[in-house]
């Protein structure tokens, strides 16, 4: 199972290659195929950690929980700038972390980023710094981000 994972990277940068040049001659195939070997190889070297993710079916879970946020966040940041013109609190969130592989963390600080109305600013001594739009009741957000996201994230990566 090993040998099929590395080739993946490299099969999909040559899948894109072919469709971003909308050509399938032998002179594009081999210089993405060139390419693909090579940025696959290239970027497998400037990673040294490796992830070692498991239980990859609950990521699927977590994808439709973090789809749904954002569409309900867009619609609260629209309904909060355009709609109703009142005052919002903008404020940190200081949130304590469990969560210590770092690939989990991106992928947390990916989906706080995504979702609209909230910026993950630091994150020092296991206190993520997240920066929310409209910070009505900071328990509710530390509550939201450790069970919908963290918990779940946990289970994958460590």
């Amino acid at each position: 199972m090993r040998r099929w994972y590395k080739l993946l990277l490299p099969a999909a940068l040559l899948v894109l290659w072919l469709l971003l040049n909308e050509s399938l001659s032998a002179g594009q195939i081999a210089l993405g195929l060139a390419l693909a070997l090579w940025l696959g190889f290239a970027s497998s070297r400037l990673r040294p950690l490796r992830g070692r993710p498991h239980k990859l079916w609950l990521l699927l879970g977590l994808s439709r929980r973090v789809a749904i946020d954002i569409i309900r966040s867009n619609i609260a940041v629209a309904k909060l700038i355009i709609a109703y013109r009142r005052e919002y609190t903008p404020g940190f969130v200081h949130i304590p972390l469990d969560l210590h592989d770092p690939h989990g963390r991106a992928l947390l600080g990916c989906i706080l980023t995504y979702t609209p109305g909230t910026v993950w600013v630091d994150v020092s001594n296991n206190i993520l710094t997240l920066h929310v739009l409209d910070l009505e009741n900071e328990a509710a957000w530390v509550e939201l981000v450790k069970q919908r996201y963290e918990r779940t994230l946990i289970e994958v990566f460590q």
